[in-house]
């Protein structure tokens, strides 16, 4: 799927970013996990963290964990990925 190969190349790139699987979902960590990519049947599910709530993006859900926003967005198609969503990841990425 183009979409999980372009986040994957995005955070890979990142300085420190450890990459693990797990039975399902893909897990990046830098410090602490700050991205989470859920593959589902037509969809990835990804999940990151930001510390206050997003502005610019509509996130399927958004749920308050530890003292930070956990983002949940739907993702079926490469175009889903914006400049603005690559950024609220790279926030997280510093944040966590």
């Amino acid at each position: 799927m183009l979409t999980f190969d372009k986040l994957l190349l995005l955070a890979a790139d990142w300085d420190d970013v450890a990459i693990s699987n797990t039975p399902n979902c893909v897990v990046f960590v830098h410090n602490q996990t700050f991205l989470v990519i859920r593959p589902m049947k037509a969809a990835l599910d990804v999940k990151f963290y930001s510390a206050s709530p997003l502005t610019g993006l509509t996130p399927y859900k958004s749920l308050i964990y530890s003292g930070r926003y956990a983002n949940h967005f739907r993702i079926s198609k490469l175009e889903d990925i914006t400049p603005i969503m690559i950024r609220y990841i790279r926030e997280s990425y510093e944040l966590l």
